[in-house]
């Protein structure tokens, strides 16, 4: 379908859906690692996070496109031989694609953002030393395993990290060493990358900074469909100047094209390999950290939906709940629930499920409930528990009771 020089919010959202693989053929059995390279040619990288209370945040947007997969098909992509991804600073920690190392080159040849990783070079330069060596010799390691005795320096370097820990994160903004795997409570195992990396990927031309902030918000725009300049940028979260040169770029070279979208402020650019579907026939919950609505503005300009995760917001004060996914019906979301795994019952909790303006609760409901069931089979659990609160909780609860107990 032809893509207008001036949208709607609907074919906007129509085109961002289209271009995040949500419209894409559903897998005809169980998924296979052809289905997990279509994704993340669509997305471009997934965003790592440490929360566990209901599945690990890089396992979830490939659940939330293809539906119920073997998650050993993401585990072998980054952490086993013939490796496709690997651990760096993308939009957050990211798993990225091999042949995204070269453009990011340039951040590992910057300072680390953060103060306490920033400093430890310069303030403890033989313990970093130190730390490369150690990994060069015995690698792949965790922290723990280098430490040793060495004394925690709470305060100093932030996140009560030790110094060789600060000095490992610091090797790793620099590229100086990568993850190798990880363990089962989520530590990185530390290598070198001539041990982990293919020599093919270390061997490629690097690029300029100009020539990889081009390559990055080009792999933005197809991932978004269309956008912001500012989206654009936080992808990959790229420096201003160099994202706004980059798009102009991308502009005169025909890969963006500048759209108007109905409401938008800002101007708005479409890639070239953009496509407009008729529909939209998702029902899904969308995790926190999927980047889908990494940028929350553009989540609330594009959806209506004003998201914020209030993991690090005080019991008292959180509005929706501690782990909250937005629930995608459509081209709309129509609610949202706080979800806990608990796996030695082998329930899937709600803590809380709230229904979005406008949204039918009864129609809400039963999708909903459809999707807490298939979510919890992949979860390995075998019953929902009814909501425990939230404007949504009796028609869901309703929805879940008319269905068999448990999960099919």
């Amino acid at each position: 379908m032809p893509v207008p020089e001036s949208l709607s919010l609907s074919q906007a959202r129509r085109i961002t859906l289209a271009a995040q693989g949500f419209t894409d053929p559903a897998p005809g059995g169980v998924p296979t690692m052809r289905h997990l390279r279509r994704v993340l040619g669509r997305i471009g990288l997934l965003q790592i996070d440490s929360v566990n209370v209901l599945q690990r945040a890089h396992y979830l947007p490939l659940y939330s496109r293809l539906g119920p997969y073997p998650t050993d098909l993401l585990d072998r992509a980054a952490y086993r031989r013939p490796r496709e991804l690997f651990e760096y600073w993308g939009h957050e920690a990211s798993l990225i694609p091999l042949d995204l190392h070269p453009a990011l080159r340039w951040r590992m040849a910057r300072g680390h953002a953060w103060g306490g990783v920033g400093r430890i070079a310069a303030e403890q330069p033989q313990l970093v030393a130190w730390v490369r060596d150690e990994v060069h010799a015995n690698g792949p390691l965790t922290a723990a395993e280098i430490e040793h005795d060495a004394p925690r320096q709470t305060g100093n370097w932030g996140w009560n990290w030790t110094a060789v820990k600060t000095a490992l994160e610091h090797l790793f903004w620099a590229g100086e060493v990568t993850a190798a795997s990880r363990t089962t409570s989520f530590a990185r195992r530390y290598d070198v990358p001539e041990r982990v990396l293919p020599a093919a990927v270390l061997d490629a031309a690097t690029p300029s900074t100009a020539d990889a902030h081009r390559r990055l918000v080009a792999v933005a725009a197809r991932a978004l469909g269309v956008a912001a300049e500012p989206e654009l940028r936080d992808y990959f979260r790229l420096p201003v100047a160099g994202a706004r040169t980059a798009v102009a770029e991308l502009v005169e070279a025909g890969e963006l094209r500048p759209v108007r979208v109905q409401g938008w402020r800002q101007p708005a650019y479409l890639h070239a390999d953009a496509r407009l579907p008729r529909w939209a026939r998702v029902n899904t919950l969308i995790s926190p950290f999927d980047p889908l609505i990494w940028e929350r503005g553009r989540t609330e300009r594009l959806f209506d939906l004003a998201y914020r995760i209030e993991i690090y917001v005080p019991a008292p004060q959180r509005v929706h709940g501690y782990y909250v996914l937005p629930f995608l019906q459509g081209e709309r979301f129509t609610a949202r629930v706080d979800l806990k795994a608990d796996r030695k019952a082998g329930v899937l909790l709600i803590p809380a499920a709230w229904g979005e303006p406008g949204a039918d609760p009864v129609g809400t409901a039963l999708a909903l409930a459809a999707e807490l069931r298939r979510l919890a089979g992949w979860l390995g659990l075998s019953a929902v528990a009814p909501p425990a609160r939230g404007d949504l909780a009796g028609p869901l609860t309703a929805a879940l009771a008319a269905s068999p107990v448990g999960v099919p």
